[in-house]
């Protein structure tokens, strides 16, 4: 068999893939306590139930585990989204649905993933929770907005360090005007219209 039989043979072999058979990275970037991880959570529980393969990198265990000794300076939030970039493209590329509900305050380093994914042909999608800041430090689900008011923490995305929202990302949720099911229901038929799901 020639290489380029070969070749022919793994494209055929993608073309058959069924929808839950096909990986790609869905990463939610938004705010701290704007609901990334609840609506990945929702959505992962949904694609499991119709037969996906599903991972759910969150931001605070790839800190703990992959992470760690990492600060919150600029050059450590790039090794950190470099990091989960990287993992996030390794189970895509064979057949998992990887969700990644991570910050990544910065432009540069997102399209650095999403550069990354083209590069190995992977399936990105760029999702934005885009709930305010008033919103997101009323909820304040970790403490973090009350410790940076009270001066005990500094660096807080979105209050004293930057937040570059997405400017045409492949969906934006505005998750403070409808459920965490409505908003995962959204997600859900942006992959089935993107044949993902």
């Amino acid at each position: 068999m020639t290489a380029r039989q070969a070749h022919h043979r793994t494209d055929h072999q993608e073309d058959s893939l069924n929808v839950a058979e096909q990986g790609a990275t869905v990463w939610l970037t938004g705010l701290p306590s704007a609901g990334k991880t609840t609506i990945a959570t929702a959505l992962a529980d949904r694609l499991r139930g119709e037969g996906h393969r599903v991972e759910v990198l969150d931001g605070d265990e790839i800190r703990e585990f992959l992470s760690a000794g990492l600060g919150f300076s600029r050059e450590d939030r790039l090794a950190n989204v470099t990091r989960i970039g990287f993992v996030a493209e390794l189970l895509a590329s064979n057949g998992v649905k990887v969700l990644v509900p991570v910050i990544a305050p910065y432009a540069d380093s997102r399209e650095a993933v999403r550069k990354r994914h083209e590069t190995a042909a992977t399936r990105y999608l760029e999702v934005h929770v885009a709930t305010p800041v008033e919103v997101c430090s009323q909820r304040d689900v970790k403490g973090l907005y009350a410790q940076q008011a009270a001066g005990e923490i500094s660096g807080l995305t979105g209050v004293d360090d930057p937040y570059e929202a997405p400017e045409s990302p492949d969906l934006r949720i505005e998750s403070h005007t409808q459920s965490v099911q409505e908003s995962a229901a959204a997600l859900h038929a942006l992959l089935t219209e993107r044949g993902l799901a």
